[in-house]
């Protein structure tokens, strides 16, 4: 099965492969060397999770992309206050390469743009055994979670062909801004720039600044938490250039390009986003790098001032028909079935509000639920809001599931219903309740596991009803002579909230529900009995009043067990009572075994630590 995320990124890449406007960053003559079809698309989540289309593993030089990253560690060396005392913070409206100093001070604008760039590097204090360089190098390796490398060649060219560069650094030693000779500075610039990279890897440093710091494949922490939204920060508002006005107003993510042909973007407490396309447009940002990043933030919901985007995911927990069934009493043997084979059946609950960021976690749980699932069932019982891109990612994913035979049924959808079906949603897989859907489930899976009919042929005969199960057949020859036979049509009630338990029922046809009734609202089902099940027997055991209605579902057969029969087998039949007592309680047992089991189910929010059943 495919995720609609990865089919979503697949059709991105189709709709911008044919496009070639640009051209290659040929001032340095090793990136004029980059094949200008290369493109590939990667989103990298909070928790390392990597959606890759096209040439995501083709390495190519980092180029600007390390200038928010070197900042960051600039402030881990220096502190804020002595870095902003040597670059601001303002965006210049210039050209990435442009000498933009403040007068009088010297200062560049901001770290994106070279000046500032070069500025930072110098700040990099090297450590006993660690060049500066290597410093760097280490630092971008973190955030990316992998060793990455110098191409020497690029470096090289860089060296050579960065005359610009070098009078900028002169400048900055002449104000003071480098307090030492530039040369190490800007060799040590130009190797950062030339550090190997793929867009996998600018997606996990992505992912990394929006993991505050954390890169989510290593678990390490690869940058300061203090300075993470220093970093976001700079590249919110200078990362692009004379293009970041534009940028954040039409993409709204903190981002930076490279004159490789890379973005990074980054949607805080999300995600990441990496982009490669060699082909620049004037202002040195790839044109189908800010294509892509435009559809994606439009048709994704990302932009960073949308004000439903949150970052909690909206899996609350899952479970399987082992663990937690419908409100119907089941025969053993259906039920033993279950047991077996229920994991088949899986429930996910889903809560708060539904956009791509909350919602792309349950599409993945999705996709991994489809190698082991036949049905799947969404709760929105809990989920506040939806939007038009996680709806759609629904459908999507349950026509996906459908072609491998998996079904995709929501319940409780309740005012989610319309836009539901409004995008495509079948009307015959939306529920009222989760109990309905469960129903439905078990049926299929009954079906496919049981040949033939799982329930009792009807009418049952005594011997073949649970409650007499230990009878011989003395036994239940008296019990069908003392048990008269009532029958009742469909909708009447057998037995009402608060009347006289005096007698119990042993089920021979039919089916019948146990609910709760409410004054202001529908009753609330609790149990549905069929053939061969009984009903009845709480309150008949201690006395009390009955505390629930049963009502017949369809036309039904009982047989009736009064308390003056049951009391004359103390002294006609002890050894009837005994049994029919013994078999009450063995089915007590169980119903509050599968009601632990069930309760354990429910009160873990996490579905990896349900491996194991509750016990009474």
């Amino acid at each position: 099965v495919n995720s609609p995320i990865l089919e979503f990124l697949e059709t991105l890449h189709a709709r911008y492969a044919p496009l070639l406007d640009g051209k290659l960053a040929d001032y340095i003559p090793e990136l004029a060397k980059a094949d200008p079809n290369s493109f590939g698309i990667c989103i990298a989540t909070r928790d390392g999770y990597l959606y890759e289309v096209g040439d995501t593993r083709l390495p190519f030089t980092i180029q600007s992309i390390s200038k928010p990253l070197v900042y960051g560690l600039a402030l881990e060396d220096r502190g804020e206050e002595h870095i902003l005392s040597k670059v601001g913070v303002e965006p210049s409206g210039d050209a990435f390469n442009a000498i933009s100093l403040r007068e009088g001070s010297g200062a560049p604008f901001n770290p994106m743009i070279n000046a500032g760039a070069i500025a930072v590097t110098g700040q990099i204090i090297p450590s006993a055994g660690a060049s500066r360089i290597e410093r760097i190098t280490n630092y971008l390796s973190a955030c990316a979670g992998r060793n990455l490398t110098i191409d020497e060649d690029v470096h090289h060219s860089e060296s050579e062909t960065g005359h610009r560069n070098r009078a900028i650094g002169w400048m900055l030693r002449n104000f003071g801004i480098l307090d030492e000779d530039p040369n190490d500075t800007l060799e040590s610039y130009f190797q950062q720039c030339s550090l190997r990279v793929t867009c996998a890897d600018l997606a996990v440093m992505g992912a990394t600044l929006a993991n505050q710091g954390v890169n989510p494949i290593t678990g390490e922490r690869a940058i300061a938490h203090p300075y993470v939204d220093n970093v976001l920060g700079v590249m919110a508002t200078c990362g692009m250039y004379d293009w970041s006005g534009e940028w954040i107003y039409r993409v709204g993510l903190p981002a930076k390009s490279g004159v490789a042909g890379c973005i990074l973007a980054v949607l805080p407490g999300q995600l990441g986003i990496g982009v490669f396309s060699p082909l620049l447009d004037p202002q040195g940002n790839s044109v189908r790098g800010i294509r892509v990043c435009m559809d994606l933030t439009n048709e994704l919901a990302l932009h960073l001032f949308n004000p439903s985007a949150i970052h909690q995911p909206a899996l609350r927990q899952t479970y399987n028909a082992t663990q937690v069934v419908s409100r119907r009493r089941l025969p053993p043997a259906a039920l033993q079935m279950l047991n077996q084979y229920g994991e088949r059946i899986r429930v996910l609950e889903l809560h708060g509000p539904l956009l791509f960021a909350t919602f792309e976690p349950v599409i993945r749980q999705l996709v991994e639920e489809a190698r082991s699932c036949q049905d799947v069932i969404l709760d929105f019982r809990h989920v506040v809001s939806a939007d038009d891109v996680s709806l759609r990612m629904l459908r999507e994913i349950q026509q996906q599931l459908g072609t491998i035979g998996v079904r995709l049924l929501c319940c409780h959808a309740g005012k989610f219903t319309n836009a539901l079906e409004a995008v495509g949603v079948p009307k015959e897989s939306l529920y009222d309740s989760d109990d309905a859907a469960l129903e439905s489930c078990e049926d299929e899976l009954l079906g496919m596991v049981m040949p033939g009919s799982w329930e009792e042929q009807q009418p049952v005969p005594l011997d073949r009803c649970s409650l007499f199960s230990g009878c011989d057949w003395n036994d239940l020859r008296l019990l069908a002579e003392r048990m008269p036979l009532r029958t009742f049509a469909e909708g009447e009630t057998i037995i009402k909230t608060g009347g006289v338990a005096d007698e119990l029922f042993v089920l021979v046809s039919g089916k019948v529900e146990v609910c709760l009734a409410h004054e202001s609202k529908r009753a609330q089902r609790l149990d549905v009995l069929s053939a061969g099940m009984c009903f009845g027997e709480m309150a008949f055991l201690d006395g009390s009043p009955r505390s629930a209605d049963v009502v017949a579902v369809e036309r039904t057969e009982c047989r009736v067990l009064n308390r003056d029969l049951f009391e004359q087998l103390d002294r006609r039949r002890p050894g009837l009572k005994i049994k029919v007592l013994t078999q009450l309680n063995l089915q007590l047992c169980l119903r509050l075994r599968q009601a632990n089991v069930q309760i354990a189910a429910l009160r873990s929010g996490n579905a990896s630590r349900r491996g194991s059943k509750a016990q009474a």
